[in-house]
């Protein structure tokens, strides 16, 4: 059965693939070639407004007929494999890849490959939902349709796996592994058969020369890093500023379309995909340092504003393209720097495709595959595999989310091999340290140490400077070794304390503290800035691991109250409504059955503090608890009535997958 609905799925997704390209080309022809070629007798400014009134297409089209998404794209994906089984509002799929055509066929810096995974994962999660297969199963039939999104892309199919494997499941499983397979290889032959068997960037073959080039790819990895992590850090941060910006939802795709399109006057090539440039360069063609630098910078901000402005599309092909540029513009520099050296730039440019492509989606594997199997050609491989490395391991230390799970924890979503993660690795530090410190200073005599910790029951207390500095921390050990030994009395605490400590930061998780006090067996740690570590803003101590055992209870009821959210709206079609009950409500403190709901509405769940309740008609609504209602537009203003105490409250919230 599984095995069917994966060859189905990597036929359909190879076919919605090739349409989607089709409606591309169709979409540029219409707006550059038709459209601008009409107007281009004006000047060449006139190039700027394909994208400002495709922007604006794409803006009302998208607020007509999708609305809001709680995550777009690759993360919406991921999110729906961990927590609704892989269940996808497929219906949507057809008008969200035109817009996404449309918004590539106007220049917007963005790429084809997220919206072709979009196509495949769908496709698979429409084919299981149609099925009634299990959730296990759904989730292997969206993760092959991913497979074959990004098959039928690059015509690729072994890169379609691993980045499968790699992103959308993040783990690996016989049954799901035969399914991912099957419908890559279907969706890399029907490709083929319709598109012949170039791979997407047919390139020379470049030697790897030896173990002596091995030093220049390492500063290649290097240098890959920060790129990587640059491009992540602008996608999350310009996106946050056009979320906060006050202008109508179909404005913004408009506004990032004038400031592409002005970009583009000067530098026409970052309009689109970028994949004719990215050739170019590959293939030997003549780039200034100076161009190549302002393609990387103009695409490495280009792309955050169009994805952050609303342009739909993907961040994988952009981030192809920076690092094709920063390749390329590390090779220039070496041969300026060192002409005895003969290195070849597009050789760089390829392993930066990779790094950089590593780097921003975390997905090693599936980088280095994609570049043998674009180039057919292993001897370039070292280099790719050691680039890479070093590239992730970089941007990973100067940002430990990728693009795509960024986004997801924004809303405060974190997924480690697909699933939510451990249960104490959710909660950080500054959730529950203590920041009301009882502490002493280094001026002061042992013997008032002893009494405040007889006194206050401690058994250790942290040391301060005159300039309250954190210099180290006492213990109840401290103090015995020196009665012990019979020392002076009039010792001060800064004598004896302990002052090579081990620290812990507000942003890091209990789990990480955790194992950091087990390496010495100690119960404290002090939390420092990490810009500021002499500043101590609270104590972590093992009492405190009981309330994060209970925050993250709490936090896991939620993750399954969502989860149940997201199952409700896709399988019902319609809207869920949350609301929470305020004191005085008309519903509180009564039962289920004698509450007046609205006649298109349904009660579904009821979380009451950390535990989610399936109402029955005796189950007592409190106030304080979260209602998610399925139900009709038309309800919902008799539902914000019921729940809260005054009807001058907001909009309840409307979920949407």
């Amino acid at each position: 059965m599984l095995a069917g609905a994966a060859i189905l799925v990597g036929l359909l997704s190879g076919a919605g693939v090739w349409i989607f390209k089709r409606l591309i080309d169709l979409s540029h022809l219409v707006a550059f070639n038709l459209f601008e070629g009409s107007i281009a007798h004006i000047g060449s400014w006139t190039v700027l407004i394909v994208p400002v009134l495709g922007g604006l297409l794409v803006g009302l089209l998208w607020q007509r007929f999708v609305g809001e998404e709680r995550h777009h794209g690759v993360a919406g994906i991921m999110e729906a494999v961990a927590l609704a089984g892989g269940r996808l509002q497929y219906a949507l799929m057809p008008i969200k890849t035109l817009i996404s055509a449309i918004s590539i066929g106007v220049g917007a810096s963005v790429g084809p490959e997220d919206p072709s995974v979009q196509v495949g994962a769908n496709i698979g999660s429409m084919t299981g939902q149609i099925a009634r297969l299990s959730d296990d199963h759904m989730r292997a039939l969206v993760a092959a349709g991913a497979a074959g999104g990004i098959a039928a892309a690059f015509n690729a199919p072994i890169a379609g796996v691993f980045f499968a494997i790699e992103v959308t499941l993040g783990e690996l499983s016989a049954g799901s592994l035969g399914a991912v397979t099957l419908a890559a290889v279907i969706s890399a032959v029907f490709t083929q058969a319709v598109s012949g068997p170039q791979p997407a960037f047919p390139v020379s073959g470049y030697v790897f020369r030896g173990p002596q080039e091995l030093p220049l790819y390492l500063v290649l990895g290097l240098v890959a890093g920060p790129v990587a992590a640059a491009y992540i850090h602008l996608l999350d941060s310009i996106h946050g500023w056009f979320h906060h910006w006050g202008a109508p939802t179909w404005v913004k795709p408009a506004a990032a379309g004038l400031l592409v399109g002005l970009v583009g006057i000067f530098l026409p090539q970052l309009f689109g995909v970028g994949y004719d440039t990215i050739g170019a360069v590959l293939n030997g063609g003549v780039f200034t340092l100076g161009l190549v630098l302002l393609l990387l910078v103009g695409k490495l901000i280009l792309t955050p504003i169009s994805i952050g402005g609303g342009f739909p599309g993907g961040v994988f092909a952009p981030s192809l393209f920076i690092g094709a540029m920063t390749g390329e513009a590390y090779g220039l520099i070496l041969n300026l720097a060192f002409p005895s050296l003969h290195v070849v730039p597009p050789a760089f440019a390829m392993v930066g495709m990779a790094a950089v492509l590593a780097g921003a989606v975390h997905s090693p594997l599936t980088a280095i595959i994609l570049l043998f199997e674009m180039t057919n050609d292993y001897r370039i491989i070292l280099p790719v595999m050691f680039g890479v490395v070093v590239c992730q391991l970089v941007a990973q230390r100067l940002e430990p989310d990728s693009v795509y799970t960024k986004m997801l924890a924004r809303k405060g979503i974190r997924l480690e091999r697909g699933r939510d993660v451990e249960v104490l690795q959710g909660i950080t530090v500054g959730e529950v340290m203590e920041t009301n410190i009882e502490s002493l200073h280094d001026t002061d005599l042992i013997t008032h140490a002893a009494e405040i910790m007889t006194n206050q029951h401690h058994h250790g207390l942290m040391v301060l400077n005159a300039e309250d500095q954190l210099v180290g921390v006492i213990t109840l050990q401290d103090l015995e070794r020196e009665q012990n030994m019979e020392k002076d009395k009039h010792l001060m605490v800064g004598e004896v304390c302990t002052r090579e400590l081990l620290v812990t930061y507000p942003d890091e998780t209990i789990g990480a503290a955790l194992r950091r006090m087990g390496t010495r067996d100690i119960g404290r740690l002090p939390v420092v800035l990490h810009e500021d570590p002499l500043h101590l803003v609270g104590v972590l101590r093992r009492s405190a691991i009981a309330r994060a055992y209970d925050l993250a209870l709490t936090r896991r009821a939620e993750m399954r109250h969502r989860a149940h959210q997201v199952r409700l709206g896709d399988f019902s079609g319609a809207s869920v409504v949350e609301v929470v009950v305020e004191p005085g409500a008309p519903v509180a403190e009564k039962p289920v059955s004698v509450i007046p709901w609205p006649r298109d509405s349904v009660l579904a769940t009821v979380r009451h503090r950390r535990q989610v309740v399936f109402p029955r008609g005796d189950t007592v609504i409190h106030s304080g608890d979260v209602l998610v209602v399925v139900a009709d537009a038309s309800a919902r203003d008799d539902l914000q009535a019921l729940a809260h105490a005054s009807k001058a409250n907001p909009e309840p919230e409307t979920v949407k997958s």
